[in-house]
């Protein structure tokens, strides 16, 4: 048996704001520190060590873990790679998520942000929100950083890494993964065995544990948020 641990960072000074945050590396707010905090005592509560961590490349996941690990009073270094990043909103990066459902219309606004193939237009090159033009990405291949990108690029990418970087591991290991509400919807989808409208409907709430309970043939055999007055639908548990 092993534990699988996944943690949507802290509430972001842009989520706060309602704004498309996508590949942006904007901080936590106040309120996503405490998150933070709260998640590192309900994991602690659990009495569950983890072996391995990881996060994407950007502050708000980065925060959240070192965070967490503070609470545990873990200090292992953590693994950070690009594939776990956020899905990346293209042009709505940026936008107030309610003044763009008044500009193009809610129908549309939810097509973007929950359908599995759309995609929002590309984010011009020249835009200091594209990530060539953030530092954080420096490292990163140019060929693999995208102008926009649907829910089923993000999966691919991200269960691409998982599936080479991850999996393996928790044979007999205990994962814990901070990441976005995207990323972590695409492994869950993977994970639950959603199908591409199911997906659509499952939201996943910041700074929240969500524990995954394994077997050694990769069955799930328990699967809850540690917050429960915080939790939301998992559709299939």
């Amino acid at each position: 048996m092993s534990f699988l641990v996944l943690v949507r960072h802290g509430q972001s000074i842009w989520n706060l704001e309602k704004r498309f945050t996508g590949w942006v590396d904007v901080d936590l707010s106040e309120k996503g520190i405490l998150e933070a905090k709260n998640a590192g005592l309900l994991i602690k509560k659990e009495n569950i060590k983890i072996d391995f961590y990881y996060s994407s490349l950007q502050l708000r996941a980065n925060k959240t873990l070192k965070i967490i690990q503070k609470v545990l009073g873990d200090n292992k270094n953590f693994i950070r790679a690009w594939q776990l990043n956020e899905r990346h909103y293209g042009a709505l990066t940026g936008l107030n998520k309610i003044e763009t459902s008044q500009k193009i219309g809610e129908k549309k606004v939810h097509e973007f942000r929950r359908s599995w193939n759309i995609k929002p237009e590309a984010l011009s090159k020249d835009s200091p929100y594209h990530a060539l033009n953030i530092t954080t990405y420096k490292n990163v291949p140019r060929e693999s950083i995208p102008d926009t990108e649907s829910l089923e690029d993000t999966h691919r990418r991200v269960l691409g890494y998982f599936e080479d970087e991850i999996k393996e591991k928790i044979k007999d290991k205990n994962i814990l993964i901070s990441a976005h509400g995207n990323s972590i919807r695409a492994l869950c989808k993977n994970l639950f065995k959603l199908d591409n409208k199911e997906i659509a409907n499952l939201e996943i709430p910041t700074g929240n544990p969500l524990v995954i309970k394994l077997d050694n043939n990769f069955k799930i055999v328990k699967c809850n948020y540690l917050d429960k007055d915080r939790a939301k639908d998992l559709l299939v548990f």
